[in-house]
């Protein structure tokens, strides 16, 4: 009698992909490990195809390792996505069992994506970009290249011309935390409006310099944290090199040709379950009228968004303690300016209650709509 070999299978070859197999041989019930950053010891991100599910069956795939991650509190309360066509994500029944992460999926077809969030891709990045020139009226600025040569494009929307504000946003140095380009589409798919009367104020004072991922090559790995170079980008805004932190070095010499007045560096963070900011406040050359415009900022966003608040968040450094190797306290202390890390979560998000799944791609993206809006609210007061 000869058996027949199962179809089921686990892949994670492909843009972003991260797992290791462990024991599929029971495919109800899989075995699985996240693969550490290359050449760095974090891990948390993970993103895989499974096929040959069994439909209607419920399937519960173990993370075996997921203890041992970088952020093992952030598994508390956190929940899983999945896909069946690697466009639409949805949240999945998920549980720690204080070594192992457990999430089940009752199969409707006989494949599925499963990932730690929703994943934006290269091929998607290339299509934003398209969409910024063609449509959005900004210009490729420059473009520096990553450890592994992926284009890092610069954008501004804007003259240059002398007198403007100039307003940078960068996301993604950390490649696990795919919600900041999703970010980065909500503030590009904005900028595509013409008869927006409050972008249009803004966009008469300000010029935009956007960096919708700093890190391709981390991305493209199924990182969390790193480069290809293992270094954490945002650990690297004092010693950024050619030879290690490509990435870094070129936007440091980019802010240095055309000046900085708000800096914001968007994140996801695996921990907090809310969208906040963290500023600069421990910097020796924190102002009174930084911490106005810090207030003023974070109030206008507060009162355009439900999903924004300030009671969680960091602890605040005291005066004269931050760490300058980040990017939002480098850029801050170098050019006396506003300076924010906007951080968006992992888990799902219930400061809104009006929202009917977690936090999402979609709802980053109108967050980076929303903090267009409370740019323009302090953009007369940046110098």
């Amino acid at each position: 009698m000869t058996v027949a070999k199962s179809s089921f299978d686990i892949s994670a070859n492909f843009d972003s992909g991260n797992i290791q197999v462990v024991d599929i041989s029971n495919p109800l019930n899989p075995v699985l490990a996240i693969r550490p950053d290359t050449r760095s010891n974090h891990f948390q991100w993970f993103h895989f195809k499974a096929s040959g599910l069994h439909v209607h069956q419920e399937h519960w795939f173990r993370l075996v390792n997921a203890s041992q991650s970088s952020y093992n509190k952030a598994w508390t309360g956190y929940q899983a996505v999945a896909s069946y066509d690697h466009v639409n994500w949805f949240r999945i029944p998920t549980q720690f069992e204080g070594d192992s992460l457990r999430f089940c999926l009752e199969a409707e077809q006989t494949h599925a994506w499963f990932a730690y969030f929703e994943p934006y891709s290269r091929g998607r990045h290339d299509w934003l970009i398209d969409q910024a020139l063609t449509k959005a009226g900004t210009e490729l600025l420059a473009t520096g290249k990553s450890v592994e040569g992926r284009d890092i494009q610069l954008l501004r929307k804007g003259s240059g011309a002398e007198g403007r504000r100039k307003v940078w946003i960068i996301a993604q140095q950390h490649p696990g935390e795919h919600m900041a380009e999703w970010f980065m589409e909500g503030v590009i798919e904005r900028l595509e409006r013409h008869d927006d009367q409050v972008l249009n104020e803004l966009l008469a004072k300000a010029d935009l310099y956007l960096v919708p991922n700093m890190n391709p090559d981390g991305a493209f790995h199924g990182h969390l944290r790193t480069n290809a170079m293992g270094q954490d980008l945002n650990r690297a805004w004092q010693t950024a090199s050619q030879e290690v932190s490509p990435e870094v070095l070129f936007v440091q010499q980019q802010m240095e040709k055309y000046g900085v007045d708000l800096f914001l560096d968007i994140h996801g963070d695996e921990e907090i379950p809310h969208v906040f900011t963290a500023g600069c406040e421990g910097n020796p050359g924190f102002t009174p009228r930084l911490e106005k415009l810090e207030e003023d900022f974070r109030s206008h966003l507060k009162r355009i968004t439900k999903d924004f608040q300030t009671k969680h968040g960091y602890t605040r450094d005291e005066p004269g303690q931050a760490n300058m190797n980040l990017a939002c306290n480098s850029v801050g202390q170098r050019f006396d300016c506003l300076s924010q890390t906007l951080e968006m979560p992992f888990k799902d998000h219930d400061d809104n209650p009006n929202a009917l799944t977690g936090w999402s791609g979609k709802r980053s993206k109108q967050l980076g709509k929303d903090v267009l809006t409370a740019i323009a609210e302090i953009v007369d007061g940046l110098r």
